[in-house]
């Protein structure tokens, strides 16, 4: 229709879709540029973790993650199945000092005993002390895109497989780290996972396992599928995993259980998360462009909190916490 504003938003990884996404919710037009194409594994958002957990991820990072990464689980739940079963920390014996300063830089978890644990997941043995985290929760995060992409399908939204247009009115750039092109002071911190199938483990929730060279998550996905993730590497080569990497992810799962060692590996991913000094999202006015960035890895955590504030800007005028006003 003449005269309808009709939004162009780049890249349809985890913050370009939930910027569609938002947007729609509240009456825009919207159309979409990617020449990727749907989701899959040509992006970071696909290699993701998918925890929802801003309180465990409040021990390194800073207040805004907390309080934003809040509003995600309820967002998600909306658009995608989330499983709302708390997240465990837990440490072997010698590390109980790791546990013991994870519990006093976040907050929202009751401390659990070794029968606690073999209550919460009994697969773990030999863990005599950890933190339950009972309002986090998960998702699959392919799963979590694919959704996305369908309903925003299913309320008219045009994907295009191409590049956008050099000259677009009303356009909202979320290209991660492609937008470097711009966002001069974006970098790419290299992350690495691996799916395993271990049908013999039967854990119910994300666990993280604290350890002095490389702390690790599993994450599970259902019929004895599991993703293990940790690493946050200063380096923008994602051409390859590390042989290091590997080794300590894998024997880090097995020191959660010894049958992770006869796991099956389906698949190993490697990536970049974009991310700002401060790692902290960012939404920038640039000329006739909105742009949305950073998420680091916070990507689904932070992603609807960014997505609200570019549609509070986009549609309202209205400046949100995340919007640069040195840049803006």
């Amino acid at each position: 229709m003449a005269g309808v504003t009709v939004w162009s938003v780049i890249g349809a990884g985890v913050a370009g879709l939930a910027v569609a996404s938002e947007l729609v919710a509240r009456g825009a037009r919207v159309q979409v540029f990617d020449p990727g194409g749907p989701p899959g594994p040509h992006g970071c958002s696909w290699w993701a973790g998918g925890m929802l957990a801003p309180w465990c991820e409040y021990e390194n990072a800073e207040e805004p993650v907390l309080r934003l990464g809040q509003q995600a689980i309820d967002w998600w739940a909306a658009r995608t199945p989330v499983a709302r079963q708390g997240t465990l920390i837990v440490a072997n014996t010698r590390d109980l000092p790791d546990l013991r300063r994870f519990a006093r830089r976040t907050e929202g978890f009751a401390q659990v005993d070794q029968a606690k644990i073999a209550e919460i997941e009994p697969d773990l043995h030999g863990f005599s002390q950890g933190l339950f985290f009972a309002n986090e929760a998960h998702l699959d995060p392919r799963r979590a895109l694919q959704d996305l992409y369908r309903g925003l399908q299913d309320k008219g939204v045009e994907f295009h497989r191409k590049l956008a247009p050099s000259r677009l009115d009303n356009a909202i750039d979320c290209r991660g780290l492609h937008a470097r092109d711009i966002l001069h002071d974006l970098r790419g911190v290299k992350g690495e996972m691996l799916v395993i199938r271990c049908p013999d483990v039967t854990l119910t929730r994300p666990v993280r396992l604290l350890h002095p060279r490389m702390p690790l998550y599993v994450v599970p996905r259902g019929e004895g599928i599991y993703m293990l993730g940790a690493t946050m590497i200063e380096s923008e080569d994602s051409s390859r995993i590390t042989a290091r990497s590997i080794l300590e992810l894998l024997s880090a799962a097995y020191a959660l259980n010894p049958a992770f060692g006869e796991a099956e590996v389906l698949e190993i991913g490697v990536d970049l998360r974009p991310g700002f000094p401060d790692n902290l999202p960012r939404i920038r006015r640039l000329g006739r462009t909105i742009y949305a960035n950073g998420l680091y890895r916070h990507g689904y955590l932070l992603a609807p909190a960014l997505a609200k504030g570019v549609a509070d800007l986009a549609l309202n005028n209205t400046h949100s916490e995340m919007v640069d006003e040195d840049r803006a």
